[in-house]
């Protein structure tokens, strides 16, 4: 059973909540996550400084953060999971009117960035980031998004935290 739950504290975002409920159930069935509880709280610039400052020490904006909170083993081979993503809607609003496409679709790219993350993937190196965007993009065209990271290049600022 994969429970989703959504949450949005930034209004100013057209958001499908059963789009995004279907992404994070697709990349779970992917990582073969048969159990797991994932929380999505949407935010505005204000409240993810706060929480990245409050959590990383960090007193910046970013797109997003991912907490894994699971019992399970270190590598994330675990069948069962729990995570929890705040989202920069906010962010999102501003990359896609500068980058051309949907508000959504950036809101998903940021909803796979931070459950990677969670599922193991990591950016820190060039090919590291590579195989990440690569994946990121594969899992938003099967869902109809199309290509959303690498339509120009970006600097990724999500970060992720072991609980």
């Amino acid at each position: 059973m994969i429970l989703v739950q959504i949450t949005k504290k930034f209004q100013d975002i057209d958001v499908s909540i059963r789009k995004l409920e279907e992404l994070v159930k697709t990349i779970c069935r992917r990582f073969d996550l048969s159990k797991a509880a994932v929380s999505v709280a949407i935010v505005d610039d204000a409240q993810i400084r706060r929480i990245n400052r409050q959590f990383l020490g960090r007193n910046v904006r970013t797109d997003c953060l991912s907490f894994d909170l699971s019992d399970g083993d270190e590598c994330g081979c675990s069948s069962s999971a729990s995570f929890e993503l705040v989202i920069n809607g906010e962010l999102a609003v501003k990359e896609a009117n500068w980058r051309g496409h949907s508000s959504q679709a950036e809101l998903a790219l940021y909803v796979t960035h931070s459950m990677l993350h969670n599922l193991g993937f990591d950016d820190s190196t060039q090919e590291q980031a590579r195989k990440m965007h690569d994946a990121e993009d594969e899992i938003l065209r099967q869902l109809g998004y199309g290509v959303v990271y690498n339509k120009k290049t970006r600097i990724r600022k999500c970060k992720s935290t072991k609980a």
